[in-house]
């Protein structure tokens, strides 16, 4: 079945936005992007974006689909049994897509239950977001994540973790480089990993075809895992300028996760414990410093948000794009992190672009959010999501 899209404007997602263009879909891909007139005497469906902007489906690199967003998402999630978990991590899978997320990398669940919502989507066998997903996330011995992710200490400990997880089905492998905010008794400014635990878990992964992604929060710890050939920067906090050096020199991708500390800090009064509150306003403004100092040097960013931290919920990603904006971020650029960007972090050559050949993974909005980025980042704004071709819908 053929569609056409025109009428309003088309971004493409590597930052061209163009004019009296037309966008023709054949079943699940693109088939042609071209001058409105060239396809003068079509007479299939036609659907009209007149007044608004037709653009690839966001794509969101740092999710944990078996958090809901709760104030203290570890104690929700351990009242839980596994059945109940599957069914939280597939209606914000759902959720996700209906907000015109369309991709998603999932950087660490519950046992491996977030995998059954992976194959149920991937498959086509139900409606939701393109998966990546990461298994369990691999720290030492009282790191950050230990409630729920594989204990490693030492090298060959590490190689032994990155083995199962790519055994139990892992498409990434995520390592822990340093403390968090959302763990107790550990601080954020801590390297944890080495970075000889951290380049053995890396080359393991690479050799098995896996992309490796490190949260890394403390300077020393982002160093430790840009030596280590990691692929992306998870949220990158108390970045320096010799983390910056080595990231750009890496072409190491930065995923700043904005969103994260940001509904943190707005929600602090809202029952968040009260270790988790601490840390967020002692990190929040060296985290916009950070993003910042990277962004005006030119390096590579993939846009994450942390979905189903504390307030911050599935189904709401889009909000990034105004961090980033508010941060002094360009909307053009804020789109391209938040499309082709994010597609080449995750190996998706395929999508995040409206090109030729690509799935047709689309989001439509009303307005143009080159001039301004709420046409996309305001969910009210969005006339329809399009995913492998079709219309989302959920009844």
């Amino acid at each position: 079945m053929k569609t056409l899209y025109s009428g309003g404007l088309v971004f493409d997602g590597s930052g061209n936005l163009l004019e009296n263009h037309g966008v023709l879909i054949d079943g699940e891909r693109i088939s042609s992007i071209a001058p409105i007139g060239e396809f003068d005497g079509y007479s299939g469906e036609k659907i009209d974006t007149s007044g608004g902007t037709l653009l690839p489906g966001l794509i969101d690199c740092h999710v944990h689909l078996v958090y809901c967003g709760e104030a203290d998402p570890k104690s929700s999630l351990l009242k839980l049994g596994p059945g109940q978990i599957v069914m939280k991590a597939f209606e914000n899978a759902q959720k996700t897509l209906s907000s015109g997320v369309t991709s998603i990398r999932d950087l660490g669940g519950r046992d491996y239950l977030e995998f059954a919502v992976r194959d149920a989507c991937n498959s086509g066998r139900q409606l939701g977001p393109t998966i990546m997903a990461a298994g369990k996330m691999i720290c030492m011995t009282g790191g950050h994540g230990n409630a729920f992710g594989r204990i490693a200490d030492g090298p060959d400990e590490v190689l032994k973790a990155v083995r199962e997880q790519i055994h139990a089905g892992s498409d990434v492998i995520k390592l822990m480089a340093t403390g968090g905010v959302m763990t107790p008794r550990v601080n954020p400014e801590d390297a944890h990993y080495t970075e000889e635990e951290l380049r053995t878990g890396v080359n393991e992964g690479h050799r098995f075809n896996r992309t490796c992604a490190s949260h890394a929060q403390g300077a020393a710890g982002i160093l430790n895992a840009v030596r280590a050939g990691m692929d992306s920067i998870e949220h990158g906090i108390f970045m320096t300028q010799e983390c910056l050096e080595a990231m750009l020199e890496k072409g190491t991708y930065l995923v700043p996760t904005l969103a994260a500390v940001n509904n943190i800090f707005l929600n602090r009064d809202n029952g968040i414990p009260a270790f988790i509150v601490e840390k967020t306003i002692r990190v929040r403004e060296r985290h916009h410093q950070s993003i910042k100092m990277f962004y005006e040097a030119g390096g590579k960013m993939a846009m994450g948000t942390d979905a189903g931290t504390p307030f911050n919920v599935h189904g709401d990603n889009s909000q990034e794009l105004q961090y980033m904006v508010d941060l002094g971020i360009s909307n053009s650029d804020a789109l391209k992190i938040s499309t082709a960007n994010a597609a080449d972090l995750m190996g998706m050559g395929d999508r995040g672009q409206i090109r030729e050949g690509n799935f047709a993974d689309l989001l439509i909005v009303s307005g143009n959010p080159l001039e301004d980025i709420s046409a996309v980042a305001n969910r009210g704004n969005h006339r329809s999501v399009v995913k492998n071709g079709s219309l989302v819908q959920f009844s």
